[in-house]
């Protein structure tokens, strides 16, 4: 389904690549008050983030992208 634009509820339409080119669009502002809204977000959910020190990545979690 082509939508050409225009705004789609189909979920099969939310291509991490989609998503890729929405957040691109987005201003600088926008984007930290995006950051600001996730982290307030995990530490609500979860105060205890807060305290944890010496965070390392996990093996196997890195996720390529493709240039659009």
């Amino acid at each position: 389904m082509k939508t050409h634009g225009s705004i789609t509820h189909d979920r099969a339409e939310e291509t991490i690549e989609a998503k890729t080119r929405w957040f691109c669009s987005l201003s600088l502002s926008e984007r930290m008050d995006l950051l600001s809204f996730f982290t307030d977000l995990a530490l609500t959910v979860n105060p205890g983030l807060q305290e944890q020190k010496h965070a390392e990545s996990v093996a196997g979690c890195i996720q390529v992208l493709s240039a659009t």
